[in-house]
């Protein structure tokens, strides 16, 4: 093995990449070799780049492998030909060519040395001719590894093992080029706070912070798959405060510092933007099977209506009545900018919406009705609201969260008992539609419907009825709506 600075004289190699490069190689497959003596053959570089080089040396394991070579796409495609299981092409026109091989997926992209003009959002893709030049347009030194797949060669022209080590993110160039070229790499930077932990370099956050108007040059899209990769990640904490300390989230999340209330000697609170993330840490906290996207947004953004409920009261309180109703309305408008999904923007709403219900009802004292109504509305979202309300507790006073733990506790043992009894998670009225129309006499139309929807609010308030006292209070819940005659 040996290791050059991209110049392309070998030096060489330190204790520290001796023994990542031994681990590196030990843990590849061996498609990978077969790979590159296929381009050598054919008269081509093959280096493992990027990402793949960053995650190996971690010790993060990956089936998805990122390749360079100086290959053009057309010639990859001639080099893989009756080797591979299978390609695709969709990104031929980025210089990527996939290639699928003992259930690998290889991505191999031609070298590139992409220009952009500062104002558009996308590079024209240009082709390059080294290693260095591929090396240097990359986002992070970090990122701007490669290692020869035949012989081995290491190249690190921009100290981003040491970086690696120190767990330190720079750029290759200056990060005022870097980010004027491509502004996503300034919330790259703060998604790989959240995903690895590193912090970084004073500069790279000080041309964030310059920069952060940058980022609207950026579509949506790639904007939010950045989001939900911070969100996602290890420490979604650090990538998010990040974030708002450079300005950055002004622009793409401005509820979350809008979070960071102005709090006088007079009226004193807790923090809305500290304590949000304070829930966030102790929703991961209670996850069993990954990171939850749902439940991780819910924590973050369930408070995001304090600031336009938040009243100064008489006596140095403060009070945020109703913040729960505008907050379900600020997610909706947030996710939908952003173009969530459908599904998961109504759930992170709805978790917005539900999370003070728990404590809507003080004493502790749940009647059999406020059970079944909770359960119903909640539906789904059920063990996601269980976490979220548990998680929103963050008093420092020990006896407060002791006493509030316990009450949810208590709730969580009434759920479990009535559900034993009335099948909670599917509460619905002991008369269907069917049976509806042929007591009322009525056809399909509103009608059913009115009639349903009383039927389970009464099942809400009694719990099951037999049929006869069911169809009985159905007879005089319709008379007297007038829909029958008095009886």
């Amino acid at each position: 093995m040996s290791v050059s600075d991209g110049s392309g004289t070998p030096g060489r190699l330190t204790a520290l990449q001796q023994t990542a490069l031994v681990e590196l190689f030990a843990g590849f497959p061996a498609a990978v070799q077969e790979l590159g003596e296929r381009f050598a053959a054919g008269g081509h570089e093959l280096h493992l780049v990027g990402g793949t080089v960053r995650d190996f040396l971690l010790g993060r394991a990956q089936d998805d492998l990122d390749f360079t070579t100086d290959a053009r796409p057309e010639r990859v495609l001639e080099l893989v030909a009756g080797w591979a299981e299978a390609t695709w092409d969709t990104g031929i026109d980025f210089g990527t060519v996939g290639v699928l091989k003992q259930g690998h997926r290889l991505e191999i992209t031609t070298f590139r040395a992409d220009l952009y003009d500062g104002q558009s959002r996308n590079p024209a893709v240009t082709y390059g001719d080294t290693l260095l030049g591929d090396l240097q347009r990359r986002d992070f030194a970090v990122n701007a590894m490669a290692v020869s797949v035949v012989d081995r060669h290491f190249t690190d022209p921009f100290g981003g093992l040491a970086q690696l080590a120190a767990r330190v993110l720079d750029t290759p160039g200056t990060p005022e080029d870097s980010f004027r070229d491509d502004p996503l790499r300034m919330l790259r930077a703060a998604r790989f706070a959240a995903q690895l932990g590193f912090t970084p370099a004073p500069r790279v956050v000080a041309a964030m912070a310059a920069m952060s108007a940058q980022i609207t040059r950026i579509t949506v899209e790639r904007v939010t798959a950045e989001l939900v990769k911070l969100i996602e990640g290890r420490y979604p904490r650090a990538g998010l405060t990040l974030l708002v300390d450079t300005g950055l989230a002004g622009h793409v999340l401005p509820e979350l510092p809008r979070l960071r209330l102005q709090i006088d000697e007079h009226h004193q609170h807790k923090d809305v933007y500290d304590h949000s993330l304070m829930v966030l840490d102790q929703a991961i906290a209670q996850e069993t099977d990954g990171p939850d996207r749902t439940l991780r947004l819910a924590a973050l953004l369930h408070d995001i209506g304090k600031p336009d409920t938040r009243r100064l009261e008489e006596g140095g309180g403060v009070s945020f009545h109703h913040h729960e109703v505008v907050g379900r309305k600020l997610v909706r408008k947030r996710m939908r900018e952003l173009k969530f999904p459908k599904a998961i923007t109504e759930d992170v709403a709805e978790l917005t919406f539900l999370h003070l219900r728990f404590h809507g009802y003080g004493s502790g004292a749940w009647t059999d009705s406020a059970v079944r109504r909770y359960v119903a509305d909640a539906g789904e979202l059920l063990p996601r609201l269980h976490k979220l309300v548990r998680a929103d507790c963050t008093t420092r006073n020990p006896r407060r969260k002791a006493a509030l733990q316990r009450s949810y506790d208590q709730l969580e043992e009434r759920i479990a008992e009535l559900s034993v009894a009335e099948d909670l998670a599917r509460v619905r009225p002991d008369l269907d539609g069917n049976a509806i129309m042929e007591l009322l006499g009525v056809g399909p139309g509103p009608v059913v419907g009115r009639a349903w929807k009383f039927l389970k609010e009464l099942k809400l308030d009694r719990g099951p009825l037999d049929r006869d006292e069911a169809e009985a209070l159905l007879l005089v819940w319709a008379r007297e709506q007038g829909l029958l005659p008095p009886g």
